[in-house]
């Protein structure tokens, strides 16, 4: 996934078969494993197989496309400025629906909302979109209700509604892996830029998922964050270029 994100979009949305294998093979993947992940992404609907030119292949899907869009805001474009006060998502969904009601848990998790009370979820005001889509997504619009607001309390109150000390560590993690490769002034080749890129996207990609842009008043003074996302900017910056290089030149070859 983490490839398809960063690269498959910038070749076309295509990539046949034996270029996947090939690629993923940089990365120390073998063929029955790439396959194996290739054929769940294609049950979920991210991926469809098309032939082109005689060649086996995956192209993504309108649903792919939309899944790795709406990721890129998370991963590349926000990185909890906490402005705007907060949503507050209430919602009340009978017994009947608990399976879409666990579902819209699971999408509240996933984009990093606190629990303030049984039903009751809270975050950053900036989240409202990514909200909203998953509630229309699950059919669920008449079961929840958004509202915008201030807190009046204290911002203590505010940290408990989070497990802060795992998303720091997750920051940490990071930052102690992948900050040492920015301290090496060698230009990486393209295909060490490759690997590198797609190791270091996917350490990265699910953490600016966990923190929904905390304001910093509720944060500690040493708060890892923002130094993470020095770090993820700059290594970003350095390897996208020759590991797009290194998967156009493989895809060309081929």
């Amino acid at each position: 996934m983490t490839f398809f994100g960063a690269f498959l979009r910038r070749i076309g949305g295509w990539i046949a078969v034996a270029d996947l294998v090939a690629l993923m093979g940089d990365l120390d993947l073998d063929e029955q494993a790439v396959r194996s992940a290739v054929s769940r992404l294609k049950r979920r609907g991210v991926i469809a197989p098309e032939r082109r030119g005689g060649a086996a292949g995956y192209r993504l899907t309108e649903r792919g496309t939309a899944i790795l869009e709406a990721g890129d805001a998370r991963i590349y474009g926000r990185d909890g400025a906490g402005a705007g006060g907060w949503l507050l998502v209430v919602f009340s969904i009978p017994e009947t629906r608990r399976a879409l009601r666990h579902k819209l848990r699971t999408r509240l998790q996933w984009l990093g909302l606190g629990t303030v009370a049984n039903g009751v979820w809270i975050a950053p005001a900036a989240v409202e979109p990514e909200v909203r889509r998953a509630v229309e997504e699950l059919e669920l619009g008449d079961h929840v209700e958004l509202f915008r607001g201030a807190h009046l309390g204290d911002a203590g109150a505010v940290a408990a509604w989070w497990d802060l000390d795992a998303l720091a560590a997750e920051y940490r993690a990071y930052v102690a892996a992948w900050e040492p490769a920015i301290r090496n002034g060698a230009r990486p080749a393209p295909a060490e830029a490759f690997a590198a890129q797609v190791r270091q996207l996917d350490a990265w990609r699910r953490i600016p998922f966990h923190d929904p842009g905390l304001p910093a008043a509720a944060l500690a003074d040493d708060w890892p964050g923002a130094h993470a996302w020095a770090v993820f900017r700059a290594l970003d910056d350095r390897l996208r270029r020759p590991a797009l290089r290194h998967v156009a030149a493989r895809v060309r070859r081929a």
